[in-house]
């Protein structure tokens, strides 16, 4: 397993071992004290979450204001657009974002702790989504930052995705912060 920074403290970008054989392949998809270790976190899991969204699906870019959640996300099936801002307000990279395609494919994670706005744009026909969260959602601490926010100004591979009613109405981040 590999760990990678990305230009903002906290995330990082997991490629796990992968083995494979003439059956197909295997990997770990978590370990509890090899990922604390490795990543530097003492964070417990409490609730893990699957989805499954259609091509050009974008949900987020969602946090939870009273219990934020840290996130360990992985796609299996398919490949998401996958975005993290940090909405830290005491750190130097608050209000920038980070990008990257996540796919079955290519097998890799990404581990974003608490205090950032997440969402994902589903690139292929259909993709399955998975993530590990280190607090249990509370609907009333969350929150909806929009997508398409001028102020973050997120590079998305498309302009007109399909919105949930709930991300449609998202806040500006001058409003949330």
């Amino acid at each position: 397993m590999q760990i990678f920074e990305t230009k903002i403290n906290g995330i990082k970008v997991i490629h796990p071992k992968v083995i494979n054989d003439n059956r197909g392949y295997f990997f770990e998809t978590f370990q509890k004290e090899r990922y604390q270790k490795l990543l530097g976190i003492n964070y417990e899991f409490v609730q893990d979450n699957f989805s499954r969204s259609f091509k050009n699906v974008l949900r987020g870019m969602h946090f939870q204001v009273d219990y934020p959640q840290g996130k360990l996300l992985r796609v299996v099936q398919g490949k998401v657009f996958d975005v993290a801002i940090d909405i830290r307000k005491d750190s130097p990279t608050f209000g920038q974002w980070v990008g990257m395609i996540l796919s079955a494919e290519n097998n890799k994670q990404l581990w974003v702790p608490p205090g950032f706005a997440h969402g994902f744009l589903v690139l292929s026909d259909i993709a399955d989504f998975e993530y590990k969260c280190t607090n249990y959602y509370d609907s009333k601490s969350e929150r909806c930052l929009l997508w398409n926010d001028p102020t973050i100004n997120i590079s998305w591979p498309i302009s007109n995705p399909i919105l949930s009613a709930k991300d449609k109405l998202g806040k500006s981040f001058e409003e949330l912060f």
